[in-house]
């Protein structure tokens, strides 16, 4: 069997396919500020993180998820091949990889970059989370901090000395940010003195960098109330002097550790500022400008979220479909001799069907947030003005369906994963157990599914007018277009448009319910509403795949057909039975009172 081998998700083949033949990576690369590099630098880069996933993160990935952290004096120590993995990225100087060079890096595209992470997320999650909360704080400074903060906070970061955390939720407050009571008083030298408690708070403590970085919200006396009183602050676990040396232990100590149902290598805290008085914070922009500061890292972060659920899905389908197609067990249907040769699982329709959902998930799933990621560069980076703007409208609006369609649907993927081995799923022998616990905490990191539901329906939808559903609806309307054009793909062209058609009707219907008939009645079906949204978006996403594998007859470009196929015939019609049920507005969901459940 391969219980002990190492797969690498995704498929080199398919990542190559969906950056220069879906996405045109190569005319990205062209565009003046990232003209640095070429397809030739990419594709060694690449190599370099697959060699390096490979090399490092795989092979301690199942360590790490036994590895029981403890408490000892406010400090906590990490296995060391965790220390050796995350070492390996920063000398190779991963962390930087997506910073301009002024600031210390590479300036490669999101695109690039995006696609890098997914080899790291795929073989040990846990271990690639640190680094993520890293250079997501690092993004934020770098577009938020001032000279001074970006010189003695954002650079150590970028060059993996730092490490970085961000500290929003509260025992109290969890999603329901407005509620937090961390309070910041103004000091006489122009600094804060911060004090009150945060949790869940993933990588306060460790021993894997010189400092870590804690962005933290909190309120200033005399705030506004609710998330307009919310201000961003630098707390970091050592302050430095003006040259950038390390000085002293500030207030800010890790006094809990959570423990959790997966990324168990991810040390989860209790974060106490203040109990001595004398947690020092660094005011980050404007006071009360906290929330759209940190909206920046939070935006970035549920990309990043979808994303690893892409790769935990991929990996996930990788071990099912080898095993499957090694593992030999039963007979073929059609042969009725008890005594006839065993025919690998594989064979099996069960088996099959289960496996081309896998892929058309993870696949789908792929596509997605490759997507998103180029449309980060055509915000960055395009030539008009025009183009970046609708690359953000367009951005706004795909971020929830990023985060939580990948997440939610890899849930289901990766136990079907489990499925396809049966008894050895559910062992440690093989990680589908553990990319099962991993991908569980996925819908509810970086704001639950209801809530991105919520912001889709609620508010993403009514962004200047309607403005964002109108511009995703002529990108796919073009999409459709230029399928209609390509033999084989006229059945699926039609079903796009008649899917595409029915979610304008509804959105309508649901955003006009929202004055008529109140918020929490019209939204009852957000989180419905969401997911068929995803499978519509997910859908167009495929047809551009299968737009660019049809008359090519190798097996890889009919394994995408196959799976665009699948996905219009089972998730896309789903996903319209879902929303002509949503347009009855039926609210039976809310009618239904507490003292029934």
């Amino acid at each position: 069997m391969l219980a002990g081998s190492t797969l690498l998700a995704p498929r080199r083949r398919d990542l190559d396919f969906q950056l220069y033949e879906v996405l045109d990576l190569a005319g990205i690369l062209k565009l003046p500020y990232f003209a640095e590099n070429d397809r030739s630098t990419a594709d060694a880069i690449v190599d370099a993180a697959y060699e390096l996933a490979a090399d490092y993160f795989e092979p301690s990935a199942a360590e790490l998820d036994a590895y029981e952290f403890r408490l000892q004096d406010g400090a906590l120590t990490t296995p060391p091949r965790l220390r050796s993995a995350l070492g390996a990225l920063v000398e190779a100087g991963f962390f930087g990889v997506s910073f301009s060079s002024e600031d210390g890096g590479l300036q490669l595209p999101m695109l690039l970059t995006t696609a890098i992470g997914l080899a790291f997320a795929g073989s040990n999650n846990s271990a690639y989370a640190y680094a993520q909360l890293t250079t997501a704080a690092a993004h934020l400074l770098a577009i938020f901090g001032d000279g001074e903060q970006r010189r003695l906070w954002m650079r150590p970061l970028i060059e993996g000395r730092y490490f970085g955390t961000m500290a929003l939720s509260e025992p109290q407050a969890g999603s329901s940010l407005g509620d937090i009571t961390m309070a910041a008083e103004p000091a006489a030298d122009g600094t804060y003195r911060l004090r009150g408690s945060k949790m869940w708070i993933s990588a306060a403590e460790h021993d894997l960098a010189e400092n870590i970085v804690h962005l933290v919200l909190a309120k200033i006396p005399g705030a506004p109330a609710g998330v307009k009183g919310i201000s961003l602050f630098i707390v970091p676990k050592f302050l430095v002097d003006a040259g950038g040396t390390i000085a002293r232990r500030n207030d800010a100590w890790v006094t809990g550790l959570n423990h959790k149902l997966g990324q168990r290598g991810v040390v989860n805290t209790v974060l106490t500022l203040g109990e001595r008085g004398e947690c020092v914070g660094y005011l980050v922009g404007a006071p009360h400008d906290g929330m759209r500061q940190m909206f920046q890292m939070m935006n970035e972060s549920r990309v990043n979220i979808g994303a690893n659920a892409v790769a935990l899905s991929l990996a996930a389908y990788e071990y099912a479909l080898r095993y499957a197609k090694d593992r030999p067990q039963g007979r073929s249907l059609s042969d009725k001799n008890p005594l006839g040769p065993a025919v690998p699982i594989v064979e099996h329709p069960d088996v099959r069907h289960m496996l081309l959902r896998q892929k058309a998930i993870a696949e789908g799933g792929l596509a997605l947030v490759l997507y998103c990621a180029a449309l980060v560069d055509e915000a960055t980076a395009a030539h008009e003005k025009t183009q970046r703007e609708e690359a953000e409208l367009l951005l706004d609006v795909l971020t929830p369906v990023a985060k939580t369609w990948p997440s939610e649907r890899g849930v289901e993927s990766t136990s079907l994963a489990i499925q396809v081995l049966g008894g050895y799923g559910y062992s440690p022998e093989y990680p589908l157990e553990r990319h099962f616990r991993d991908q569980r905490l996925n819908p509810i990191h970086e704001g639950t599914t209801g809530i991105q539901a919520l912001d889709l329906l609620g508010r993403k939808l009514r962004l200047k007018d309607g403005a964002g559903l109108r511009l995703l609806s002529r990108r796919i309307e073009a999409e459709i277009a230029a399928a209609r054009e390509v033999s084989g793909l006229e059945e699926e062209a039609t079903h796009l448009q008649a899917a595409l058609e029915t979610l304008l009707r509804v959105s309508a219907t649901l955003l006009a319910a929202q004055a008529e008939l109140g918020a929490e009645r019209a939204l009852s079906g957000a989180t419905l509403f969401l997911d068929a949204f995803g499978s519509i978006v997910v859908a167009w996403r495929w047809l551009a795949q299968a737009r660019r594998a049809a008359g090519n007859p190798s097996d890889f470009a009919a394994g995408k057909l196959a799976a665009c196929r699948y996905f219009f015939r089972h998730l896309l019609a789903d996903a319209e039975v879902a929303l002509e049920r949503l347009e009855k507005l039926d609210d039976y969901v809310w009618d239904v009172r507490p003292e029934f459940l």
